[in-house]
């Protein structure tokens, strides 16, 4: 097939092109000006410069394409200022979906995220993982980005009820391991726990992935997917608190995971500062509010829809990690010893 990829110097688009080049596929990529093409030397793949917003270019590009991967985000958890978020996740994935209906595409594989799905439930202390029908409720909506995001399924789900277009929506969980180049903030948990900056952690739970299953993921929605479905990506044995992560890291590196309990309320605070600070200088705060307030939930899901329908391969989470600490040592992002 010929595959059109947005996204694709980012963590889960760049691994889907590495994995619809090892099947054999041809791949067209769209890559914004400027962008650092890290790993992605001498690979057979078409180069397409420019960005979601010029719809011209996109039905240019696409045209002659039979599946449609639609990967690119703007994932950030704080910005001085979020219209561009908005432009980029909401109009740039009408853009990109509009065109590809008009290219005839066969499939169309929308990258959403868990963050458009409703949290877990919790009766008696104990949490059920949830699945892709679980309700979103309004207040859970706590970030711009998540609501970006839950604009632009909005526009996915609409263009197949309305035009029949060929969309299935992925929702991959929390993606850990190789070309993590950003890094997302995911990564970033790992990077400064090998540099050592992580002195205490906040009591949440996130849903581990490999991101090579993620990447493999789209793949089987394109070949096996039923448009207008959702799909969990995610693993089956991935849903860890935070500090069962931490441990996993400790066992992999032979470093000590930190022992302290940060409460809310003072992560929030930290974070008010850190934004505060931000605002003035510009430079990314290193907490988020955004972030404080997500991990007040342990975001656990049930990937069985994808495992039972499309295949979705379950490398185990320890492995994940162990991969991604490999490569953000063998990459330079590890500064101490």
């Amino acid at each position: 097939m010929k595959c059109f990829v947005t996204g694709a110097s980012g963590f889960i688009g760049s691994n889907l092109v590495n994995e619809l080049l090892a099947r054999g596929h041809r791949v067209k990529a769209l890559l914004r000006s400027g962008t650092t093409e890290r790993g992605k030397r001498g690979q057979n793949f078409e180069r397409v410069t420019g960005d979601l917003l010029d719809r011209r270019l996109l039905e240019r590009e696409l045209a002659g394409c039979d599946w449609c991967f639609h990967a690119a985000a703007s994932y950030q958890l704080w910005m001085r200022n979020y219209a561009p978020m908005y432009a980029v996740n909401v109009e740039g994935t009408r853009n990109v979906l509009a065109a590809a209906a008009l290219a005839g595409c066969q499939k169309i594989v929308y990258t959403s995220t868990v963050g458009c799905i409703g949290l877990p439930r919790e009766v008696d202390g104990k949490i059920t993982p949830a699945t892709e029908s679980e309700p979103l409720a309004a207040d859970q909506l706590s970030c711009d980005y998540k609501r970006s995001k839950f604009q632009a399924e909005g526009v996915a789900l609409e263009l197949f009820r309305k035009n029949g277009l060929p969309v299935i929506i992925v929702n991959p969980s929390a993606p850990v391991g190789p070309g993590d180049g950003k890094p997302t903030p995911t990564g970033q948990i790992i990077v400064d726990f090998l540099n050592r900056r992580l002195p205490a952690y906040l009591d949440t739970g996130l849903n581990w992935v490999h991101v090579r299953d993620v990447a493999v993921g789209h793949i089987l929605a394109a070949e096996k997917g039923q448009p207008g479905s959702r799909y969990i990506l995610g693993n089956q044995q991935g849903n860890w608190t935070m500090q069962q992560t931490l441990a996993v890291l400790a066992k992999i590196t032979g470093l000590p995971a930190p022992k302290k309990k940060m409460p809310y309320w003072f992560a929030m605070r930290v974070a008010e500062v850190s934004e505060g600070i931000a605002y003035f200088t510009g430079k990314a705060p290193q907490a988020t509010l955004a972030g404080v307030r997500m991990a007040r939930h342990k975001m656990w899901f049930d990937p069985s829809k994808a495992i039972r329908e499309l295949g979705l391969p379950q490398t185990p989470p320890e492995q994940a990690f162990a991969d991604a600490v490999g490569w953000f040592r063998a990459n330079g992002y590890v500064k101490r010893s």
